[in-house]
């Protein structure tokens, strides 16, 4: 059976591996050109070859169904930071690459369930996993790549094996919170901050993590660019968010006012629903519930849009960029610094 620990071939030149697979994503305009583009460019190429690989299986369905996912694209944004913390160190260490491909196979073993549980029709613009076959097979193949993505971390040492099994019982924390809500005296904004922590706050600061000291980064610029990512995920969480509202295009992935259609509340319509203005009742009259009516689906996003609880809900996104970008105060100057930096200025101006 082809396994996940060939996933990474080191032993070849990048120059004349013609085999690798162009990735998936465009690397981001908060991303320098020049050396530093470049090497963050041929590492995204090593994991999208390692994806590929651990994605495999001697069983045509296995492999179409595992591939789904990593054939539909995406923004790469977890392993992408793996790779640019790791500049700071050895980036060329072996390990590095290997980690990057298992948290982005976590990351896509925990969407084929999310789609499941969320009984979602699209996923970055084709059908889902669930709705192109069913649910038991979106979940067990959700499994599957949970199992690849252990298989090579095995080889990363048992200290690696312990951080993912935290994150993982973050990620699943953060799940069953959500599902279950906010219990009696809960402050329902500040338990949707809590869950997007621990649902995607956690492993991206676990990838801002393996990348730093599978590089060989100081232990103490290991910690800060740890809690970086933390930061950085809840406001790239909140940005995709704010995107679902304010996008004319569907460019979240999906259709503009989904949330607000399925009755998923979100941080603007937390905010409406927790007030009192005048100016935003109709507004919580209509988001208290799925806006399934086409005409009230429209009035609400509109009447969202135009809302001081959207203003809002951008403030606090900039906060959460903002706290992101002073934990870069131990950083060095220079490209990693200056790219680390944009990022948290592009989770903003993403949805201006």
């Amino acid at each position: 059976m082809t396994g996940a620990r060939a996933a990474v071939d080191h032993g070849t030149p990048f120059e004349v591996r013609h085999r690798i697979p162009t990735p998936a994503s465009t690397i981001g305009p908060w991303l320098p050109e020049g050396a530093l583009g470049d090497s963050l460019a041929e590492g995204l190429a090593r994991v999208e070859s390692g994806l590929a690989t651990a994605v495999g299986s001697d069983h045509p369905f296995v492999r179409e169904a595992a591939g789904h996912l990593v054939a539909a694209g995406g923004k790469r944004f977890r392993p992408m930071l793996a790779l640019l913390a790791a500049q700071l160190g050895d980036p060329g260490a072996p390990e590095v690459v290997s980690a990057a491909v298992v948290c982005e196979l976590t990351h896509l073993a925990t969407l084929y369930h999310d789609d499941v549980m969320d009984e979602a029709a699209v996923r970055r613009g084709a059908p889902s996993a669930n709705s192109r076959w069913t649910n038991s097979i979106a979940i067990l193949t959700g499994d599957f790549l949970f199992a690849r993505a252990s298989d090579l971390l095995a080889d990363l040492g048992p200290e690696a094996v312990r951080i993912q099994a935290q994150t993982f019982e973050r990620l699943v924390t953060g799940q069953i919170r959500e599902t279950v809500g906010p219990q009696e005296g809960d402050d329902p904004v500040a338990h949707y901050l809590e869950v997007l922590a621990d649902k995607t706050g956690s492993l991206v600061a676990t990838s801002a993590r393996f990348g730093a000291s599978f590089a060989g980064v100081d232990e103490p610029l290991v910690r800060a660019l740890t809690a970086f990512g933390e930061e950085v995920g809840v406001a790239f969480q909140l940005s995709d968010d704010l995107l679902d509202i304010v996008s004319q295009d569907g460019a979240s992935g999906k259709s503009p006012g989904t949330d607000l259609r399925e009755g998923i509340a979100t941080l603007p319509v937390l905010l409406a629903l927790a007030g009192d203005d005048p100016a935003e009742a109709r507004l919580r009259e209509l988001a208290s519930a799925p806006v399934t009516d086409d005409e009230e689906h429209a009035e609400a996003l509109a009447l969202l849009r135009g809302s001081r609880s959207l203003a809002r809900a951008n403030e606090v996104l900039g906060d959460y960029a903002g706290r992101a970008r002073e934990r870069l105060a131990g950083v060095p100057a220079g490209d990693v610094h200056d790219a680390l930096s944009a990022l948290c200025d592009y989770v903003v101006t993403r949805t201006s």
